[in-house]
């Protein structure tokens, strides 16, 4: 039986890709509620912060080293197996990709040797700057990359050179292209599920010191900051979720269709809450808010909704797997605004550390987002099928033509040896640096308005 390479090399650039993109956001996440740390340490000379950021840093660093080594792999695949697709977008992608590296890798990666190493060779100001100039230049980062991709779901500031196999697109406008219609709303969607990652980590191991009755200074500090900050951008991600929504509607609606398992086009279009779309019989079972998707996408229950029979078959996306991975990032979305402000709400009748249940529930909280973030770049990408380049380059022709299916396996299966090692590695450091917990504070100065305190030495067991 021969193998099917444009299959196996799909497999393995959602393999890669998944597996990298476990590491940026958290790195992202941490970085931000890294920063308000120090930044409450260098405004208030209270050192138990600077304690908290100094634990926090270590967890970050090892992060960002795996992210790092995962993410050099996918500029490769693009050569190797995707060479008909690098032909046709490499004037494209080399603009955001080279500003990626000039402008936010450099910069993210010169300050970080600052910022792990520098506590005690410059100044709190001068470290604290180089720990905004590692957030910024991270965010910078994931903007470059999400520009790259939003325009493979909204094409802009481009035209169409040659023919055939040696069609490519030229950019045309640099700006049109870098503000294509999507990029913006994506890039703050990607940005707050990266906060939200971040925040979720941090009240984990919070929660999970506080369960043991261990660090417990330093668990109720550290869940205070992550828990506002989370309860802030989970409600903020609901209201940009609902905007690039209304991009997808636009923009892509056969997209859409197959995320709302729309089959056929009509007005007072419902709204389904979970269900299965079956594309045999071309219907979608399960439960649903009649005219509510019309409401949402249009402001009026009556408005009509394209469906997927607007589009010829060999034009439309797989609908059972955007169909559940885009309402399974939505419920896990609206889970992140309730478990965070109910705790909110139990840290302000003071009943929060002392509610193990609650506590329960943080530590293994923080699968969601991580489990939030992969599915929707699957509703995202497998939604966009059978295009890779929406509308211009379908995926089935931009893989390359000379690599064999049995090549792309045998990379695929060490690709998958090498990561779980990675894995292994990464997730041993981290119990590790976990279980061992922040530095001792005995002797810390506390500095109130009342003097200086010290704190009592944390126990450790």
């Amino acid at each position: 039986m021969e193998l099917d390479a444009v299959l196996l090399a799909r497999i393995q650039f959602a393999f890669t890709a998944g597996f990298h993109f476990l590491f940026p956001p958290l790195t992202i996440g941490l970085a931000a509620i890294m920063v308000i740390m120090e930044t409450i340490y260098v405004r208030t000379g209270d050192k138990f912060y600077l304690m908290m950021a100094k634990f926090w840093i270590k967890l970050f660093a090892a992060t960002f080293s795996i992210g790092v080594a995962t993410g050099i792999v996918l500029e490769f695949e693009f050569g190797t197996n995707w060479a008909t697709y690098s032909r046709f977008v490499g004037d494209i992608f080399g603009s955001p990709l080279a500003a990626e590296g000039i402008f936010a890798f450099f910069l993210e990666s010169g300050f970080l040797a600052v910022l792990l190493f520098g506590w005690d060779r410059v100044s709190p100001k001068m470290h604290l700057f180089s720990s905004y100039m590692v957030l910024i230049g991270s965010i910078m980062s994931a903007f470059w990359i999400v520009v790259a991709n939003s325009w493979m779901q909204t094409p802009a500031g481009y035209h169409i050179v040659g023919t055939g196999s040696m069609m490519r697109a030229e950019i045309v406008d640099f700006w049109a292209m870098v503000f294509n219609p999507s990029a913006v709303s994506r890039f703050a969607h990607v940005i707050i599920g990266s906060f939200l990652e971040g925040g979720f980590f941090v009240m984990s191991i919070s929660a999970y010191y506080l369960l043991r009755n261990r660090h417990l200074e330093f668990a109720k500090k550290s869940m205070v900051i992550a828990l506002f900050f989370t309860a802030v951008f989970s409600v903020l991600q609901l209201v940009q979720g609902h905007t690039s929504a209304e991009i997808v509607a636009k923009y892509q609606p056969a997209k859409l269709a197959a995320m709302e398992g729309l089959f056929e086009t009509q007005s007072n279009a419902p709204l389904y809450i979970l269900g299965h779309p079956d594309e045999e019989s071309q219907k979608t079972y399960g439960i649903a808010i009649p005219g509510f998707l019309s409401f949402l996408v249009h402001r009026d229950f009556d408005a009509v909704i394209t469906g997927l029979d607007q589009f010829n078959e060999n034009d439309r996306p797989p609908v059972w797997i955007t169909f559940q991975s885009y309402h399974l990032m939505v419920a896990l979305g609206m889970y992140f605004i309730f478990i965070s402000l109910l705790s909110v709400f139990l840290y302000w009748r003071g009943k929060l550390f002392e509610n193990k249940l609650v506590l329960w529930v943080l530590v293994f909280s923080v699968i969601g987002p991580y489990v939030a973030n992969q599915v929707g770049w699957i509703a995202a990408e497998v939604g966009r099928q059978p295009w890779i380049v929406w509308n211009l380059l379908r995926t089935a022709d931009a893989a390359s033509k000379s690599v064999s299916g049995a090549e792309v396996l045998i990379s695929l299966i060490l690709f998958g040896i090498l990561y779980a090692l990675l894995l292994f590695v990464w997730l041993f450091i981290m119990d590790r640096k976990i279980k061992a917990g922040p530095e001792d504070s005995d002797e810390i100065p506390i500095l109130t308005a009342g003097g200086a305190e010290i704190l009592p030495q944390f126990r450790k067991n």
